[in-house]
């Protein structure tokens, strides 16, 4: 049985290795950044979690995985970059090292002597070829909108090719640094996800009606917003006071006619369509 649209509160490898393999078609999450904040207390296993990730995520399928690393001593953790390659050595590819640059903070200071710290890494891995979601395109171009005509030329057999004209669209691709303001839940949660940001990767890594998956859902921020965009959602957390947070956003959420959480059988009728464990 799958739990779709559920938040799930218990710790994130045993609900996870309840779940069938391949499942899962976009995880997207922000684990503790090394023992910056303590959430409650909680520990956590990253080579577990990583490897059910691994397991649950669809052909296909991406995980966004969003951290950052502690400055101790005036050194680095590098735990950032361990983690990237851990789940490169587990089969996954590294799709894309993107960054959250986030506006509205004066960022920390990692050493006197230092630059002040302001982005977080977002580590995207895919399960094979990216197949799902659409890139957002909505960088202006400097010269939206002008016409411009390529030069015609003379092919090998003696036939000119014609000159073609071409209009440039007003907006091209964004890049992989997102300028996004930091959120702000009322001290709901230490850290929590910027709803823009959360619902941005849903958006370019998933389709309607998909399941998106959050294992450190925190105050619920993924999950809202996969419901607002039309997926399916499932949201893990160990703390049962984030986890009620979480609910209460979600029934905020709830429209007129919309039934309640629903667990599916994989394979079954009506069910989302996974393979077998």
């Amino acid at each position: 049985m799958l739990p779709i649209d559920q938040i799930i509160c218990g710790d994130n490898c045993d609900v996870l290795g309840t779940f069938p393999r391949e499942c899962i078609d976009l995880v997207v999450t922000s684990p503790p950044y090394d023992d910056l904040r303590t959430y409650g207390g909680h520990a956590w296993d990253f080579y577990g979690v990583a490897w059910q990730l691994k397991r649950v995520l669809k052909p296909g399928g991406v995980i966004v995985w969003v951290v950052a690393d502690q400055t101790k001593d005036g050194s680095e953790s590098g735990t950032s970059f361990q983690q990237a390659l851990h789940f490169k050595r587990l089969g996954l590819r590294l799709h894309d090292t993107m960054v959250w640059e986030k506006v509205n903070t004066g960022g920390a200071r990692g050493s006197n002597k230092a630059y002040w710290q302001a982005f977080d890494f977002m580590f995207v891995f895919s399960s094979g070829g990216v197949s799902r979601g659409s890139l957002i395109e909505d960088r202006r171009n400097a010269k939206g909108g002008m016409t411009y005509t390529t030069g015609g030329k003379r092919n090998a057999d003696g036939t000119t090719t014609p000159n073609r004209s071409m209009c440039l669209a007003e907006f091209g691709r964004r890049t992989n640094v997102w300028r996004i303001d930091t959120a702000d839940v009322g001290g709901l949660h230490p850290a929590p996800f910027p709803e823009d940001l959360a619902a941005d990767h849903i958006r370019s890594w998933s389709n309607e009606g998909d399941i998106v998956l959050d294992p450190f859902n925190g105050s619920g921020t993924t999950t809202k917003m996969a419901r607002e965009l039309g997926r399916h959602w499932i949201g893990i957390d160990v703390n049962e006071e984030y986890c009620e947070i979480a609910r209460r956003r979600m029934a905020q959420q709830l429209l007129p006619g919309m039934g309640p959480p629903v667990s599916v059988s994989v394979g079954g009728p009506d069910s989302v369509s996974c393979p077998s464990a």
